[in-house]
């Protein structure tokens, strides 16, 4: 395993004007193991705080108009993504496969020693040859990523992911389906996770890696126990 000397966190954050990035943003802020964040959003996140900077980039096809502004980061969490529902694969292909893999390169040109955090999905399939076509992309995305020369890269599959009270971006219908949590978590645990420890849990990866590159559920909820205690969320 790469050797993680627990240093503070640079950590770039893309995704946060969506709820799984809102929501790492906002543990990130309150973290005192991270130092400074970076997001680079189309419209601006509307938070402000000592730690935050943002970029409002209209094309993430496309960095070069802000290489210069990426560097001197030793993690990035990437929460960018959509849903393939009523989505055709090459379209879905465009979107979590290319841009990802655009940003990917771009910062591992420029951060030598950062670590990159991808929010794939439970369930994605890594041999890319499965039927259900979201799972090969999020797969094929998950496996070329891993090539890049980043310090490491983990691939991290949550399922359902309880937020919590504050976030701007939460989708609708969760607090319809929210009742489930405990249930779900009771029963099947490795599919249910906090939002808060999702974030943690890509905290403890960028401080002291792990030995897995595949994150499942389990080992988001084992990885953000080891640093519960650092701060208070309201879920």
């Amino acid at each position: 395993m790469d050797s993680f000397p627990n240093e503070k966190i640079r950590v770039i954050i893309t995704g946060s004007t969506g709820m799984v990035g809102e929501g790492v943003l906002y543990v990130c802020l309150q973290h005192p193991a991270v130092e400074a964040v970076l997001v680079i959003n189309r419209k601006p996140c509307g938070i402000a705080h000592p730690k935050l900077k943002e970029i409002i980039h209209a094309d993430f096809y496309n960095l070069s108009a802000i290489e210069n502004q990426l560097g001197g980061y030793n993690a990035c969490f990437f929460c960018l993504g959509v849903s393939s529902i009523g989505m055709k694969e090459p379209e879905y292909f465009n979107v979590t496969y290319t841009l990802t893999m655009g940003v990917a390169e771009t910062l591992s040109k420029l951060n030598k020693d950062m670590t990159f955090c991808y929010i794939s999905g439970a369930g994605t399939d890594s041999s890319e040859k499965g039927r259900r076509m979201w799972a090969r992309v999020k797969g094929k995305t998950e496996n070329d990523l891993m090539k890049l020369p980043f310090k490491a890269v983990y691939a991290v599959r949550p399922g359902f992911i309880h937020s919590f009270k504050g976030l701007q971006h939460t989708h609708p219908f969760y607090k319809y389906i929210s009742w489930m949590f405990p249930i779900g978590r009771s029963v099947y645990p490795k599919g249910f996770c906090t939002m808060k420890e999702l974030a943690l849990c890509m905290i403890y990866l960028a401080q002291n890696g792990f030995e897995k590159r595949v994150v499942e559920g389990n080992d988001i909820i084992a990885l953000a126990a080891r640093l519960n205690d650092r701060i208070t969320l309201h879920s």
